[in-house]
């Protein structure tokens, strides 16, 4: 059985003589309902046609039953996040003959003259917004983005904008190679009152060469009222997140996160992490969140509550874990997070008094913890504060 995927342009097409034959030699075929209406005058008089709905489950089971070869029409090239992967992974022993068209994001830049070898392409076609997230983070100077019917381009320059993230300009595109083809070049607050159409695409180029500020001084922070000193100092911060070895991990949980600064300072200097932000205060869910914005960190999770009693059924675990509070039940909170954190994931410390790092130290060794740093800190006139790192281990019991 053999698959041949023909990518095609959103205009009447202009098939090869290779195409041509296999078209009109064909019975089965899918494609969208524009496929459908460009190419419906070339399908022989005897065919069969599967419409490319979701669930992609009756695709895969029609082609399965047929026991024939098939013919599938795409948009562009079939491999550039598009039908030709999806059947690759899904019906793996089949022959895959592609035949491409240029891509969205090539016509794009066609249009425009850029050197699209020099731009990271991002989906965020049926995608979360993570890996944007992590490339405006990181300040990629160049991006290309395709988009679906609710990351459009409106709403990420939204998000860009909410995260402070203004210097970039767009290069919009829209029914890229039809006749009804739109391209402009665009402010993102420009993108916000764009009466756009669907499918579209764009590029993003920045303006100017700032990225995120990393090393947050404390009093730089939104506190908490009346409570200005209830936060993690920036010497102390930077050295407990130093002390985890982050580069390595996947999933941080800051338990009792207060203002999120330690949330904000991990995705800073780690943008791959996954942070996730627990904080027991109500107040502090705007707190955290207008931080996460002034300093420019989209991608965290803030869950306000109960540590002890908040559902973590759906929350992924994590491999490392920095704990800012625990409200006098330490003892019950480290527990709490030993049953969700994996094998060899850490857990960080900051001690402010002798009692609490004697507590943390006799927990890790009744769990059979692994402390891997202790050192002890001085910022200004504040008291020495005690930074633990301790590794749960094949012997931690349960």
């Amino acid at each position: 059985m053999k698959i041949s995927i023909i990518g095609i342009s959103d205009l009447t097409p202009d098939f090869t003589k290779k195409e041509l034959t296999l078209i009109q030699s064909g019975k089965y075929f899918a494609g969208g309902s524009r496929h459908r209406e460009l190419v419906g005058d070339y399908l022989p008089e005897q065919h069969h046609w599967h419409d490319i709905v979701v669930p992609l489950s009756t695709l895969y089971d029609a082609i399965n039953h047929s026991n024939s070869d098939w013919i599938v029409f795409a948009s562009g090239d079939p491999l550039f996040y598009g039908i030709g992967i999806t059947l690759k992974r899904e019906i793996p022993n089949v022959e895959l003959d592609i035949l491409p068209d240029f891509n969205s994001l090539q016509l794009l830049a066609h249009r425009f003259k850029l050197p699209y070898g020099e731009f990271q392409t991002i989906t965020l076609t049926g995608r979360s917004f993570e890996r944007f997230d992590q490339a405006l983070i990181r300040g990629q100077e160049r991006m290309g983005v395709l988009t679906d019917r609710k990351n459009t381009p409106k709403s990420i320059a939204e998000r860009m904008l909410q995260y402070g993230y203004s210097n970039y300009k767009m290069y919009y595109g829209e029914r890229l190679g039809g006749e009804r083809e739109v391209v402009k070049e665009l402010s993102l607050e420009e993108a916000l009152v764009l009466d756009f159409n669907h499918p579209n695409c764009f590029y993003l180029e920045k303006t100017d060469e700032a990225i995120p500020k990393k090393g947050i001084k404390e009093s730089d922070f939104e506190p908490l009222e009346g409570r200005p000193k209830m936060i993690t100092k920036m010497p102390i911060r930077l050295a407990t997140l130093a002390l985890m070895k982050l580069q390595s991990k996947k999933v941080f949980w800051d338990v009792g996160a207060c203002t999120g600064s330690v949330s904000i300072e991990a995705r800073l200097n780690h943008p791959h992490l996954k942070v996730k932000s627990f904080e027991i205060r109500e107040e502090s869910r705007g707190i955290i969140q207008r931080n996460t914005e002034t300093f420019q960190t989209p991608g965290i999770d803030i869950f306000i509550g109960d540590y002890l009693q908040t559902d973590k059924s759906e929350i992924e675990k994590p491999d490392a874990v920095f704990v800012g509070g625990y409200g006098g039940k330490m003892d019950a909170v480290l527990d709490d997070i030993h049953s969700h954190l994996f094998e060899r994931g850490i857990i960080a410390f900051n001690s402010v008094s002798e009692k609490s790092k004697l507590g943390f130290k006799q927990w890790c060794e009744k769990k059979s913890y692994h402390i891997r740093h202790e050192m002890l800190v001085s910022v200004d006139e504040f008291n020495p504060i005690t930074i633990l790192v301790a590794q749960k281990t094949e012997k931690s019991q349960s």
